[in-house]
């Protein structure tokens, strides 16, 4: 049976200290307070008082707390400090590429390895095939728990030894899904306009959603390439779409903000004379 010793019992912290539990594993928790960690004591892991004991008790540690300022705040003690010495730590707190760089020096000066991580999952997704975790850092601490690593996400891949490269990689996956929110509350709104059923739009989207992946691919590859003049889809072709959105949101009276924005960004480009290249151009008013 392999030790792991999991600091902070939040929502995420909780959810795979049970999963850990369910696959076998010897689990030593620590919280700030003994009530989140009850549940899981029942079903079989071990609370431990302090976070000096919780990081000898295994040889890895996950942190998963609410900030990196927290992770300081619970580790930076002179016995925790001791305690790091020959240990892995694997944090799993939110936190920036500047943070993860900051971190890494700071348990490698404690004489302990470290394996920054990104969680690109809900708590009740840990465990399965469609929960993802990035990580970055030590190659030999990701080699030594890619067990428990598995256990914990069914896309776990290895982005590098640059620290940063988890928390980058996790926050440009945000940035398009925030924008997916967008794009698609909107179009929640242009379908109760006619008195659709959105949950059939969310049908729709889930269907075609490896389509969408393959658009992204492709787009991704134009923009690493840097090949912007055969297009598939030009930014002029677009902005006939972002036209037609304003269009139906004056016609519909319904709030025009996302269909105003984009075609303030495509005009740019335009402006800049990217019209007949690739939508993928439009980075390059980013730039």
């Amino acid at each position: 049976m392999k030790n792991i010793t999991i600091i902070g019992l939040g929502s995420m912290g909780s959810a795979m200290a049970s999963v850990l539990l369910d696959k076998g594993y010897q689990v030593f928790v620590w919280n700030r307070s003994f009530d989140k960690a009850e549940g899981l004591v029942q079903k079989g892991a071990q609370y431990v008082p302090t976070v000096s004991e919780a990081i000898s008790a295994s040889k890895t540690s996950i942190v998963c707390v609410s900030d990196y300022a927290a992770s300081y705040e619970i580790l930076d003690q002179l016995d925790v400090r001791s305690a790091l010495t020959g240990r892995t730590v694997m944090q799993l707190s939110t936190g920036s590429p500047q943070q993860a760089r900051d971190l890494e020096g700071w348990i490698l000066a404690q004489g302990a390895s470290y394996l920054d991580g990104a969680i690109a999952a809900s708590p009740s997704q840990i465990g399965q095939p469609e929960a993802a975790i990035f990580f970055s850092g030590a190659k030999a601490a990701y080699d030594g728990n890619t067990d428990i690593i598995e256990s914990l996400a069914g896309y776990a891949p290895f982005l590098g030894e640059k620290v940063s490269a988890a928390s980058t990689t996790d926050l440009a996956f945000l940035a398009y899904l925030f924008a997916a929110y967008i794009g698609f509350f909107h179009a929640a709104r242009i379908m109760e306009s006619d008195g659709l059923e959105v949950n059939g739009l969310g049908q729709l989207i889930a269907s075609i959603s490896p389509m969408i992946g393959d658009v992204m691919k492709y787009e991704s590859e134009v923009i690493h390439n840097e090949q912007y003049d055969k297009p598939q889809t030009s930014i002029n072709t677009c902005m006939i779409t972002i036209e037609l959105l304003q269009q139906q949101a004056r016609e519909a009276g319904i709030n025009d903000d996302f269909p105003v924005f984009a075609e303030r960004m495509f005009s740019r480009a335009i402006q800049a004379g990217y019209g007949n290249e690739e939508v993928a151009a439009l980075v390059k008013t980013l730039r």
